[in-house]
């Protein structure tokens, strides 16, 4: 229900309510004998953008390379490629044309991934919208696994239901997940190992600032059992700066500065959420009046937040905003 009523405002705005104000001013404000003209031209503009976004500006599927590089990083992961993606919303993708699920799948493969990570928004709204493509992301493959956590929308706080029914669908989405075969981390990290060395894959729940974002992320359960000392690292390898080399997975982006950077020393923390807005002008989208970190990599001295800005979204709607999924390389600093 939720979702129609989205994609229902959306059209109506597009179609509708910016074409209207954008004639309306030109009548208003320009000269009568040209005002109409320009007006009435610039809501064919509005509307012809809005139907290019929700059709050809959506399809297309960019892969991004980056670096990170960090002196906590051991030698041995110098050189390792991850491969982030997030915001699937599953749903969209289904109904927006057949083949859309595999050619991310394919994507991503293709990049020949040591690790994959999935930053939340599996689903729009009902752990349903799983079910169809859930052997198509049993495809995925790298070699030190896949993991993801979970994104505000794949909590089941979108629908009108009871509690009880609420945890009924979230353990659903949780279960169909993890037969898409990912470690589904929940507070939860995993170490990687190469040769003698080795680095942390965290994953905190989704934590966020806005009224219905949940807030169960845990930066202490997370990383618990690691000692961040550099006496007691033996088990982890010994790192450059005396601390194990943490990838932080969280959905919110948020989270990293209200709760990561002070409470942890995650190096790298990737995220989603934003969608990018979903449509940039000159390097600006709408959604950086909400939030601070919303696009692309941010460093807080060696510390950085790298946001995707996502593979898919509710409303099937792209405009100079591509879908996106990230390689990101690991760089040992001297």
């Amino acid at each position: 229900m939720i979702a129609r009523l989205a994609i229902t405002f959306f059209l109506v705005v597009g179609f509708l309510v910016l074409p209207a104000i954008a004639y309306l001013l030109c009548h208003w404000l320009m000269p009568r004998r040209y005002g109409r003209k320009v007006g009435f031209a610039l809501a064919v503009v509005i509307i012809a953008f809005v139907v290019y976004g929700m059709t050809a500006g959506f399809r297309p599927l960019v892969v991004r390379h980056i670096e990170f590089a960090s002196a906590d990083l051991p030698a041995a992961f110098d050189g390792y490629r991850i491969v982030q993606f997030s915001d699937a919303h599953v749903g969209t993708l289904v109904n927006h044309g057949e083949g859309m699920v595999q050619q991310l799948i394919d994507s991503i493969n293709g990049q020949a991934p040591d690790m994959i990570v999935f930053t939340g928004d599996m689903q729009n709204i009902q752990p349903q919208e799983l079910i169809p493509p859930m052997m198509t992301f049993r495809q995925l493959f790298a070699h030190d696994g896949v993991y993801a956590v979970l994104g505000n929308h794949d909590y089941d706080v979108y629908q009108n239901c009871d509690d009880a029914e609420k945890r009924c669908n979230c353990q659903l989405t949780q279960d169909i997940i993890r037969k898409m075969g990912f470690d589904l981390l929940l507070n939860e990290h995993r170490i990687i190992h190469r040769d003698s060395d080795s680095i942390v894959v965290a994953g905190m729940e989704n934590w966020g600032v806005a009224d219905r974002a949940p807030k169960k992320g845990d930066v202490d359960k997370t990383l618990t059992g690691l000692n961040f000392s550099s006496q007691s690292l033996t088990h982890l390898g010994e790192v450059g700066g005396g601390f194990p080399f943490v990838l932080m997975l969280q959905h919110d982006p948020t989270c990293w500065r209200e709760k990561i950077l002070p409470e942890c020393n995650a190096q790298l923390t990737l995220s989603g959420h934003t969608h990018g807005g979903q449509f940039s002008l000159f390097g600006w989208s709408p959604v950086a009046l909400a939030y601070q970190e919303w696009e692309g990599m941010t460093y807080e001295g060696s510390r950085a937040i790298y946001v995707s800005t996502g593979a898919g979204s509710l409303i099937p709607f792209r405009l100079n905003q591509p879908r996106e999924i990230t390689v990101i390389t690991l760089k040992r600093k001297q």
